[in-house]
């Protein structure tokens, strides 16, 4: 694919928004996905821009993630915000990194998505689980760049 419009079709992005949702009530974390073209540059770095500007460093537990793919370049990465990395060991996200780019490197974008975020939603709830009066600090809809 190589327009960041035509990454997903608005049906699939819609699964995603639903698996967001679900995820997001087994924890208090908030999970994010943004698309973007390209990175330009490192991609770890752009996603720590793109955690900032969409104000995801804001969450009252720090636990916030984000899940950003850089479209052409083939290239993603999880970003967890500084609480979760606190909790968390340090190889929290290889499962989970793996499992998408299994699906990546299949073509199958959303089911990769999909996967990723529900499987941080569950590795999340033993660190941050869902409270009774746990609000939606961010928005669940896909960002794009």
């Amino acid at each position: 694919m190589s327009k960041t419009e035509d990454f997903l079709t608005a049906q699939e992005e819609q699964e995603i928004v639903e698996a967001i949702q679900e995820a997001e009530l087994n924890t208090s974390g908030e999970l994010r996905v943004h698309l973007e073209k390209t990175a330009k540059g490192d991609a770890t770095n752009r996603a720590l821009e793109v955690f900032h500007h969409l104000k995801m460093d804001n969450t009252k537990l720090q636990n916030a993630v984000l899940i950003y793919v850089a479209v052409e370049d083939k290239s993603f990465v999880i970003y967890g915000d500084e609480g979760i990395n606190k909790a968390v060991e340090n190889d929290f996200w290889d499962c989970t990194k793996d499992i998408m780019q299994a699906h990546f490197k299949k073509g199958d974008f959303k089911q990769g998505l999909i996967d990723g975020i529900l499987r941080s939603g569950d590795r999340l709830k033993k660190y941050f689980p869902y409270q009774s009066d746990d609000i939606n600090e961010l928005s669940d809809e896909i960002s794009k760049g």
